[in-house]
């Protein structure tokens, strides 16, 4: 048996990995590992055979020996992690099925965790989406553990990348199958996995299942997912490997941190329930009497067909299309005398924003201004209503699209529609992620500035309140100017107000970029300055200077002050007296 073991080891790698004898195949995927880890670099001969013939990993990772499976699937860990991307691309289209199958469900909890470090390496090396793609088949097998098993990997998946690196949608679309499923410990994994994306995705994580689950369902989530509100953000707890090539090459520690906090503010806010919803077509749901009731002389009649409106575009995404004549029935409804029917209208239009987002841009201008002229309206109930399609108007379109009418309606005769302008205006400038650029912030101050002067308290408060967001934006060096004729007591306020502001746009250092620019600038400016000697001849001024150092040694010393320079002006004697330079050197002779 001895002599035997010896001639096994001494059989190609590739020949163990197929060996009728387990212990061969285990002795064999023991020494690949150790082999792929003293490779000097990924492009060694050592991974070859095994880049050419994917079906060995295929053997190895379902080894019918658990003992065995075990350290064949280290082996694919070792061959992965110092093989690099061609090792991955090679590889995954022949093991992630027998991972999941085998290797996930095993009893041994070292081969599960060899398993899922396997999956989790081959989403380092490339990207996420074709082994999302070959998990998500396994959620249909008949095994329950396998579910199960599969269920409890992708939890472990989004927690170590999140949903930046793993698109979420797809296994949200799954959820509501697996939380029907009989087995409890399917449905428990399940439950794990819903809120492991709620904890990247908040609310949002609701628009594909929540509606499918049963009400103890959702109750039970909501509890979980109260003790998740209470956590941080979540940030990307493993690296893709371009992104730590990325983060070695930076010298800089700190660009490092920053990146990372950067990534950490944008993550929760890359999806929210308009990027995972399916778009509705809405068009061809709206009822076909709608305009018809819309010209009834009956309010009711009006609010019934609003309402029918409201039903089918209380929708998280809506299919791009010709809203014309809606749009157009809902300004006119902006100013009907019943409030019961204006509500409901703004209500409309919050829906259609929200769910058209920029496709909704190219009806701003006609939808906006009947909004804000409503604003006159002082039943609170009324006057949320407005303000939300205002602020889903705005979301659709942007700060600069809005000011114009904004700053037109800070002139309104009314202090009402003054005062809610104003906090529809400060709603914006705190909700921008772009900040205004020099004459929109020179328009915003002065308009804000002239209703600091207002008789109504609420009107001079937000005007304060506006110039404190300003400044929280663009700091107070760029809002100077505008305070310098404003009393202590009215600066005091806008201070206030500017550092109690909560922002998402920060005024960029644009005029930092100028500077480096100016620097090639600067090394042209010798040739700049030495046409001052002749205006039409610059460029043979130019030459000479570096010359006249060479004559002065020479003996005739005296006459090198007139030398140099009169003999190359003699050269255009009759030209001379025309130019007429008293100034000029040739002055002197």
């Amino acid at each position: 048996m001895a002599d035997q073991e010896e001639d096994f080891s001494s059989l190609p790698l590739s020949d163990r990995f197929t060996h009728k004898n387990w212990k061969v195949r285990k002795q064999g995927y023991e020494d690949a590992a150790k082999t792929f880890e003293t490779t000097p670099d990924e492009s060694d001969p050592a991974f070859r055979p095994f880049l050419l013939d994917s079906g060995l990993w295929k053997g190895a990772v379902a080894d019918s020996n658990v003992a065995a499976q075990q350290d064949g699937i280290n082996a694919l860990c070792a061959f992965l992690k110092f093989g690099g991307q061609q090792a991955c691309t090679r590889s995954r289209n022949a093991t992630v099925a027998p991972i999941v199958e085998k290797g996930l469900s095993s009893t041994r909890a070292a081969t599960k965790q060899s398993a899922l470090e396997a999956l989790l390496l081959y989403i380092e090396l490339d990207k996420s989406d074709p082994i999302i793609d070959d998990l998500l088949p396994s959620l249909n097998n008949k095994q329950p553990k396998i579910i199960a098993a599969t269920l409890a990997a992708l939890t472990s998946i989004f927690h170590a990348y999140g949903i930046k690196i793993v698109d979420p949608k797809p296994v949200l679309k799954a959820l509501p199958k697996v939380f029907g499923h009989a087995d409890k410990n399917v449905r428990a994994e399940a439950q794990n996995l819903a809120v492991e994306l709620y904890r990247w995705l908040r609310e949002a994580t609701k628009t594909l299942f929540w509606g499918e689950l049963k009400p103890v369902q959702q109750q039970d989530l909501e509890k979980l997912f109260e003790t998740v509100k209470q956590e941080p953000s979540p940030k990307q707890e493993r690296l893709l490997r371009s992104q730590q090539a990325v983060q070695a090459a930076s010298s800089n520690a700190q660009q490092d941190e920053e990146a990372e906090a950067d990534v950490e503010d944008d993550q929760p806010a890359e999806i929210d329930a308009f990027d995972l919803a399916e778009p509705v077509d809405v068009l061809s749901k709206v009822p076909a009497d709608f305009q018809e009731h819309m010209a009834s002389s009956k309010w009711k009649d009006r609010k019934d067909a609003l309402d029918a409106l409201y039903a089918v575009a209380n929708t998280d995404r809506i299919k791009d299309g010709q809203y014309d004549e809606i749009i157009a029935a809902l300004a006119k409804s902006m100013k009907d005398a019943n409030i019961a029917v204006v509500t409901v209208a703004a209500n409309c239009v919050e829906c259609l924003a929200k769910g058209l987002r920029h496709g909704f841009a190219k009806y701003r201008g006609r939808i906006m201004p009947a909004i804000m002229e409503r604003l006159k309206e002082k039943k609170l109930s009324v006057a949320d209503a407005l303000g939300a399609a205002l602020d889903a108007v705005f979301t659709s379109t942007g700060l600069s699209e809005c000011l114009e009418d904004i700053l037109e309606f800070l002139k309104h005769k009314n202090p009402q529609v003054k005062s809610e302008t104003l906090k529809f205006l400060i709603r914006c400038l705190k909700t921008t992620r772009e900040a205004p650029s020099k004459p929109e912030v020179k328009s915003i101050a002065e308009a804000a500035t002239k209703l600091l002067t207002e008789s109504v308290e609420a009107t001079r408060a937000a005007g304060a309140e506006t110039l404190g967001t300003l400044m929280k934006i663009m700091g107070e060096r760029a809002m100077g100017p505008y305070m310098e004729g404003l009393d202590d007591i009215r600066k005091t306020k806008i201070k206030e107000y500017s550092d109690a502001a909560e922002v998402k746009a920060k005024d960029k250092p644009k005029p930092v970029a100028p500077p480096p620019k100016a620097a090639p600038s600067g090394q042209r400016k010798p040739h700049t300055k030495k046409p001052i000697f002749g205006a039409k001849k610059p460029a043979p001024a130019a030459a000479p200077p570096p010359e006249e150092p060479a004559p002065p040694p020479p003996p005739k010393a005296p006459a090198a002050k007139s030398i140099p320079s009169k003999p190359r002006r003699r050269s255009p004697p009759p030209p001379a007296p025309l130019l007429l330079h008293p100034s000029s050197p040739l002055a002197e002779t």
